[in-house]
């Protein structure tokens, strides 16, 4: 279930469903520790201190991922995995890796190691599109009978580097877990190294019998973290992610999921039924875990003119500096808090916002206004943040913020260099910053657009409007820090 809805959370265009459902994004690990949501970093703190590492089997979505991955490699393998020694220095080099790119702001570090965000780059990048082709053949077929219940929405490639590096993440998680289960959580995930510390205190945790084990390595070979050395009858729970597989498979119910202090028992008396009482119980302990965590956050045809001449697309201008959506107070803090999830982006309804190409930046949200302007009416990116890059607002807050300013190309105008009469730019402005006036090279020619910084607040309105192509008149230059005006 949480698979299936923080899926969802990337695929809905509408965003609708981040109304019942976008706490899923901000219950995960990193998001809640940027967002210094301390209800929910205590929660799940306590969740792995009495269940083990629940989180990485339930709530975290790379991790269920990669099980269902492993799930379909593992078919038709008779020994799919075995006990691996831990590979301590490994993961402390990724935590290490982890947070130093934090501290010196690397963002395509954060994205590439955060398992939220490497996720959510792969739902929205790889996933999304097919979900809106789905949608689009729908609303075809409920056009043909006179049908209104889906409508047929852009699809578009954001970035062709962030779809492969997407791709890339993929492989990678995918052909590890295909042949090795959760191999990536236990030797690469910053957050599956810290809550396995975390784990090893945990108060519940799987235990081996060993009066009843027989030695038949069942447990161990269909255990995905490779944590069980049935040899010497242990577990090594700093890689246990409680999944509770090896309980499913024993047959002499040797394993059991128990309170810690009970460990060093060699003999326990027989549950009623065996396998039923097992599978209650764990049923109970996963639905208390869900509770706990839960309750801590209460094919695009070309554009033509008449029919008679191919529109060209407009091209985005080199901006000195980049535009971040309103909420995000600065450059600064966008950069700090932002793990380049992409559900912004995803569920941006106007196509403004776009993953980063830039090294610094990588996959973190930038804007641009060749698809569509920042309307001031919508702040569906500041409500679906989950680290508080982007700050919440509304309309009001929003209609002030000054993320740039419009800066007008005189070359490129068709009122100032073609002489033809037009005022684009000046009705759509929302704000009235832009004021059309006389020519003062050209005695009763067309009037020419003057933009007032101090009224504009960069929301693209003129240069998405602008008929000029490939390149508007109007362009709007980013700040580094936003002002309300």
């Amino acid at each position: 279930m949480f698979f299936l809805f923080i899926t969802l959370l990337f695929l809905d265009f509408t965003g609708c469903i981040h109304k019942w459902l976008g706490w899923l994004a901000k219950i995960q690990l990193v998001p809640a520790i940027l967002a210094a949501n301390a209800a929910v970093v205590t929660a799940l703190v306590v969740l792995t201190l009495i269940f083990g590492r629940i989180y990485c089997s339930v709530i975290c979505p790379l991790g269920v991922m990669q099980d269902i991955i492993a799930w379909i490699g593992k078919k038709g393998r008779r020994m799919p995995y075995s006990y691996s020694r831990p590979l301590q220095w490994v993961r402390l080099f990724f935590l290490a890796l982890f947070i130093a790119a934090f501290v010196v702001g690397s963002g395509a570090l954060v994205t590439l190691l955060e398992p939220y965000s490497t996720y959510g780059c792969i739902a929205g990048n790889l996933l999304q599109p097919l979900w809106k082709l789905g949608n689009n053949l729908l609303a075809a077929i409920a056009e043909r009978v006179d049908s209104y219940a889906f409508y047929e929405t852009q699809v578009w490639i954001k970035s062709g580097t962030v779809l492969g590096i997407s791709f890339v993440m993929l492989a990678i998680t995918g052909i590890m877990a295909w042949r090795n289960g959760r191999t990536y959580c236990n030797t690469v995930c910053p957050v599956g190294t810290v809550l396995g510390w975390l784990s090893k205190f945990s108060l519940l945790r799987p235990v081996i019998d060993p009066d009843k084990c027989n030695g038949c390595s069942l447990c161990a070979r269909n255990c995905k973290a490779a944590c069980i050395n049935h040899k010497e009858h242990s577990i090594d729970y700093s890689r246990c992610v409680a999944c509770m597989d090896c309980i499913d498979v024993c047959s002499r119910h040797a394993i059991s999921y128990r309170l810690r202090k009970t460990a060093k028992k060699t003999s326990m008396p027989d549950t009623e039924g065996g396998t039923p009482t097992d599978k209650a119980r764990r049923g109970a302990i996963a639905g208390l875990g869900l509770l706990v965590s839960s309750a801590a956050y209460s094919a695009g045809k070309k554009k033509v003119d008449g029919g008679l001449a191919v529109i060209l697309d407009k091209k985005a201008p080199e901006r000195a500096t980049r535009l971040v959506p309103p909420g995000s107070i600065s450059l600064r803090n966008m950069d700090k808090f932002c793990v380049g999830c992409q559900l912004c982006i995803s569920v941006c309804p106007n196509d403004v916002l776009r993953p980063s190409e830039s090294v610094g930046t990588f996959m973190q949200p930038v804007m641009s206004y060749e698809r569509g302007y920042c309307r001031p009416e919508c702040t569906k990116c500041s409500e679906v943040c989950p680290t508080n890059a982007i700050r919440g607002i509304d309309a009001a807050e929003k209609s002030a913020i000054q993320i740039g300013h419009a800066v007008w190309i005189r070359d490129n105008c068709l009122a100032a260099s073609e002489g033809v009469r037009c005022d684009n730019c000046s009705v759509h402005c929302p704000t009235g910053a832009i004021t059309m006036v006389d020519n003062p090279e050209r005695a009763g020619a067309p009037k020419i657009p003057v933009v007032n910084t101090e009224k504009c607040i960069g929301c693209g309105a003129c240069e998405y409007l602008c008929p000029a192509r490939p390149f508007s008149a109007m362009y709007v230059e980013g700040h580094e820090n936003h002002r309300t005006i």
